[in-house]
């Protein structure tokens, strides 16, 4: 899995939820972006260079053409980055030395990647998972679109792609409808520039003809970003089968999964839940942070192993039963095929569909005004990650 950090985020930020990924053995490459979006980041002393650091880019939250173009600007460098990614794991599984890396000063760390030579299942098309939080979370939409309909001889002349894969290279060749892709608190207004605003309405690989639709699509939200009516309205498009239809509608391929853990702050997809729970409650209403990583990565898993790749069996303890799942049931809906189900089964966990089916939550939404800017959903997590870095 590649997992892409939102604003305000490190690769540090995420310990909890890809160290339980992890745990299942899932090997979770996340970056530290190089677009201003972290604390600080740094580009290391290598090839006689010395090392600069990247300071954080302070961007309005608005939409307007010089923020799109900033935004813009970003998104190629993290996409430019995610490539250079897979090219480097690509290598490292066929046990082929890196340049320009750390291991070339210190001999105590030339180990550390050749335990992966021919242990991970990236040359499979669809093998590797795609997944970001908020900012991350966009960087990934705009990825595997980018990919996948590079070269286009149906875009108009408007359309100015922010990432250039041929349709022979590597990355191509995996990025396909099969590619799981997993999604927390999608921030859409990076998805809305006018530059790239032919590749928004276009639907992710999944809803291809030959595409598994919704199935290997998750979107988690927390509760800003479920209140925030207009972003919500423009996620729901972003993960149907028709983004350019006002009312998105899945009418012919399977619904995506987009659920809501109920009293979970933006910030309830990184550690500071964790790390400040009394604060995280406070100040966001956010309860029982450690249970909504838990609930994130059950379903990140689950849609991972539905999908065919082979993810370790989530515990009892994890699944919040006494014993696990029977085989029969493990082998008609899953093995933690609760955390997927839309009945309700598991508290605090609400599934949100697509169209006019509303949640009950939802619908109320539109009755009343928030009671602070929706942007906040986004600024919240930045102005408290810097403060705590």
């Amino acid at each position: 899995m590649v997992f892409s950090h939102g604003l305000g985020g490190t690769k540090n930020a995420y310990s909890h939820l890809l160290g339980s990924l992890s745990s299942h053995g899932v090997v979770v490459i996340a970056p530290d972006h190089r677009d201003g979006s972290a604390p600080l980041s740094l580009i290391r002393e290598a090839l006689g260079s010395t090392p600069q650091p990247v300071e954080y880019k302070s961007i309005a939250h608005r939409q307007t053409p010089e923020v799109e173009k900033q935004r813009d600007d970003q998104l190629r460098i993290r996409l430019w980055e995610i490539g250079l990614i897979h090219e480097a794991l690509l290598k490292i599984d066929r046990g082929e030395p890196l340049l320009n890396t750390l291991a070339e000063k210190s001999r105590e760390s030339m180990g550390d990647l050749a335990m992966f030579a021919t242990a991970l299942d990236v040359h499979t098309p669809g093998s590797i998972s795609w997944s970001g939080h908020s900012f991350g979370a966009a960087t990934v939409v705009q990825l595997v679109k980018s990919v996948y309909y590079a070269p286009s001889k149906t875009a108009p002349a408007s359309y100015q792609p922010l990432f250039r894969p041929s349709s022979s290279s590597q990355i191509a060749h995996q990025i396909t409808p099969s590619s799981s892709i997993s999604l927390l608190d999608l921030w859409c207004m990076p998805l809305l520039s006018s530059s790239t605003r032919w590749l928004n309405k276009q639907p992710l690989p999944c809803y291809a003809p030959d595409g598994p639709g919704g199935s290997n699509l998750l979107a988690i939200l927390s509760d800003a970003f479920f209140k925030w009516g207009s972003n919500l309205k423009q996620l729901k498009r972003t993960v149907s089968e028709d983004p350019s239809d006002d009312t998105p509608w899945n009418r012919h391929h399977p619904a995506p999964y987009v659920f809501y853990p109920v009293s979970s702050a933006h910030l309830s997809q990184s550690d500071f839940g964790i790390l400040f729970p009394w604060l995280t409650r406070k100040a966001f209403k956010a309860e029982d942070p450690a249970r909504t990583l838990r609930l994130n990565t059950r379903a990140i898993l689950e849609v991972m192993r539905r999908n065919g790749l082979d993810v370790a069996d989530t515990s009892a303890a994890d699944m919040e039963e006494a014993a696990p799942n029977g085989h029969a049931a493990a082998e008609q809906r899953g093995q933690d095929w609760k955390i997927l189900g839309r009945d309700g089964s598991v508290a605090g966990w609400a599934a949100l569909e697509l169209g006019n089916n509303k949640h009950n939550e939802e619908a109320a939404n539109e009755q009343t005004s928030p009671t602070a800017d929706p942007m906040e959903a986004v600024v919240q997590g930045e102005a408290s990650t810097m403060t705590n870095s």
